[in-house]
């Protein structure tokens, strides 16, 4: 009867551990739940000084280069026209306006980057003279920079595009720029598989020979 008596009273301290247990456990997931959201506040808070610090750094090169009047390129983009008569019409070099050339990097005076796409000048195309496809085709963009409304012998940029200045898009890293902990690198070409280095002084070099050619 004692024996059983104590089997009691131990059955009844195991009762009661176990029914602290769920309360413990409980605890538990209430600090985890509470830390989670510190957690994702703070990783909020990084992505956004280090947007903020890409965008200071874009409006001081931008300033830099407009202070000391660093060279401009043409901004251009294909668009097509209206047919008339049902007849078909060449697309037309339409001009979005003027970029600096950084490297691999076009940079506009709104502080976005653009790739580089294809370059072509706003001058007279001259007569056909049945080259090589490839040369009549260098022949067709020059008309049509020469046809927009370029000045004329200006430098034109086409086929580029916007690139994302987003902290997901840094992130993946699958264009031009990726980010690295908190820093952001550029790829040294557009070449597959090329290096990465980092964007801040990539572009202060960059700038540095736009500003002051080598003779």
């Amino acid at each position: 009867m004692e024996e059983q008596h104590g089997s009691g009273r131990e059955g009844g301290s195991a009762g009661g551990s176990a029914g602290g247990d769920p309360d413990g456990v409980d605890a538990a997931r209430a600090d985890a739940a509470q830390a989670e959201p510190a957690g994702a506040a703070a990783a909020r808070a990084d992505d956004a000084r280090i947007a903020g610090e890409l965008k200071a750094l874009l409006q001081r090169t931008v300033q830099t280069l407009q202070e000391t009047g660093a060279r401009t390129e043409a901004l251009g983009a294909f668009e097509a026209r209206r047919r008339i008569l049902g007849l078909r019409r060449d697309p037309v070099l339409a001009n979005r306006g003027r970029v600096w050339r950084l490297g691999v990097l076009l940079l506009d005076a709104q502080g976005r980057l653009h790739t580089t796409g294809s370059v072509t000048r706003a001058v007279d195309p001259g007569r056909v003279t049945n080259q090589s496809e490839r040369a009549e085709l260098r022949r067709d963009d020059r008309r049509a920079a020469f046809q927009g409304t370029f000045e004329r012998g200006d430098t034109v940029n086409f086929g580029t595009s916007e690139i994302a200045l987003d902290i997901p898009a840094l992130r993946a890293g699958e264009g031009m720029l990726a980010l690295r902990g908190d820093t952001v690198l550029v790829r040294w070409s557009t070449l597959p598989g090329a290096g990465l280095t980092p964007l801040e002084p990539y572009l202060a070099d960059r700038a540095a020979l736009l500003v002051a050619p080598p003779p």
